[in-house]
């Protein structure tokens, strides 16, 4: 039933190298993966309807994607691949080790990049000097610096935990999202951050990468993670895709990243590496070029489905339920606390648990979640009005004649309905705000946006995003504040 409700046709991808079919390559919610993606996407387009769904989600939340065939690739790292993905205990396994291990879950690594992704710590490089600190151990006789780290690298195997029992670090540390963590390094919030060995930020912020003398991370040589059924479904494609390995050092993947973190497009940089054109000095667009990039419709009439499809899902629901809580009181005593529970799951946290269950990430996950979250507000108000119905108008009705439906349907309701309006123009409210989590899973809006603003650092980029979501939000809140004027009728029920 809630399938149903929260259908909204999609028009099918033309077809390309394989009737009928589109390969999807994904990338997660950093510069690097995103640029790799954009490469292998203009790669493999000439000889295949090619979709790149950019900015996924952190490791857990793209792997799920891959498995559950939402994509069929994605840029990843063999560090990540062996710890993160796989568990393994020990690092540095062989291609044919990890594809053998992969192998159950009909996944592949293969076409390395040519350049190797590390992690490490690093520090301002004047408390470096002032401070003698060159390696990871020296952290440890300076227990009082500050770390912030990106929330991924916290949780990671191969993150904070295992480097800090390795290094006997005790130095305290806070979640910071990867770009914003430079900026609280710079103004001297923190003392130290994790960073990737190709961060073009390195050098910008003047950022002494400590040594990994105790060898604890192990190889990230970039590669392509793919469904193993990729190469049969798109030969002539993946063939292409053959063609990239060894094509990047590490050098020129900094210069990439940089290009993009200066205000250039992820497809520019990307085909201009592909043909090899020079880098030509580009102005940074300005905010209202940003606002009103071409992307603005697709994102807004993105944010609109998500919105409309689950509050639509949840009003068709949710009046009944309130209906049936105001009538039943011991129903009212389960229904009501249930559904004000469902306000306590982090967003986040339920998109991410959604994905295995409806087996696809984007947009599905992102409408159930929003159709659970806006349930509360419309059960209550519902419940609420009708309770608020006067007892004489209620018998008045039933001396009439009418039985308990008619008489919900065409005395109770029409009296709660203000009440109810309320309810439902305070859940699309706030599932215009919170779509833009969506994002986070591949779901688009105007949080795709925000999620770019947040991993290039750039201001103007998270407003581009965020203003147009406040804009659409106060939008309606106009609309249903009309529609409650003119539905508003004297006496005791009050919006």
């Amino acid at each position: 039933m809630l399938t149903a409700l929260l259908a909204v046709a999609s028009a099918p991808c033309a077809a390309a190298d394989n009737a009928g079919a589109t390969l999807r390559i994904g990338s997660k919610r950093f510069t690097e993966s995103t640029i790799l993606a954009e490469i292998l996407a203009q790669t493999a387009r000439p000889y295949a309807n090619v979709e790149a769904v950019p900015g996924i989600g952190n490791t857990a939340i793209v792997y799920a994607a891959l498995r559950t065939g939402s994509i069929d690739c994605y840029p990843e790292y063999t560090g990540t691949i062996e710890l993160e993905i796989l568990h393994r205990p020990q690092a540095a396994s062989t291609s044919a080790e990890l594809n053998q291990a992969l192998a159950t879950e009909g996944l592949a690594v293969a076409v390395p990049l040519g350049f190797e992704n590390r992690y490490a710590l690093g520090v301002r490089g004047a408390a470096s000097e002032a401070q003698a600190i060159n390696l990871t151990s020296d952290l440890a006789s300076h227990p009082a610096l500050r770390g912030g780290l990106d929330p991924e690298f916290l949780g990671r195997v191969d993150g904070w935990s295992g480097l800090a029992a390795r290094y006997g670090l005790r130095n305290p540390v806070t979640g910071l999202e990867h770009g914003l963590a430079f900026e609280a390094l710079a103004g001297g919030q923190v003392d130290f951050v994790d960073v990737y060995s190709t961060d073009a930020k390195i050098e910008r912020y003047g950022i002494r990468v400590l040594a990994d003398d105790k060898h604890y991370f192990p190889r990230y040589d970039a590669v392509i993670l793919y469904r193993s059924d990729l190469p049969a479904r798109f030969p002539a494609a993946w063939a292409a895709l053959g063609t990239l390995a060894g094509r990047i050092d590490e050098r020129r993947m900094i210069g990439l990243n940089a290009r993009v973190e200066q205000g250039e497009a992820a497809e520019r940089v990307a085909h201009d590496f592909l043909t090899q054109a020079p880098a030509t000095a580009t102005s940074k667009p300005s905010f209202l070029e940003r606002l009103f990039a071409p992307d603005l419709g697709r994102l807004t009439r993105q944010h609109l489905e998500l919105v409309l499809s689950a509050v639509l899902a949840a009003t068709v629901v949710g009046v009944p339920l309130g209906a049936l809580a105001a009538r039943k009181r011991g129903l009212a005593v389960f229904v009501l606390p249930a559904v004000g529970l469902l306000q306590t799951i982090p967003a986040l946290a339920l998109l991410a648990a959604l994905i295995p269950v409806v087996g696809t990430i984007g947009e599905w996950p992102t409408r159930i979640a929003l159709f659970l979250f806006a349930l509360l507000p419309i059960v209550r108000n519902t419940a609420a009005g009708l309770e608020q119905v006067p007892q004489d108008l209620r018998e008045t009705a039933t001396s009439l004649g009418a039985r308990a439906p008619a008489r919900i349907w065409f005395v109770e309701l029409p009296l709660a309905l203000p009440v109810i309006l309320a309810g439902i123009r305070t859940a699309t409210v706030i599932s215009v705000g919170t779509a833009t989590i969506g994002a986070f899973v591949g779901a688009g809006g105007y949080g795709e946006r925000i999620t770019i603003g947040l991993a290039l650092n750039d201001g103007d980029m998270l407003l581009a995003g965020a203003l147009p979501a406040a804009a659409l939000a106060l939008a309606f809140e106009l609309v249903f504040t009309g529609f409650e004027r003119l539905l508003r009728v004297p006496g005791p029920i009050r919006v």
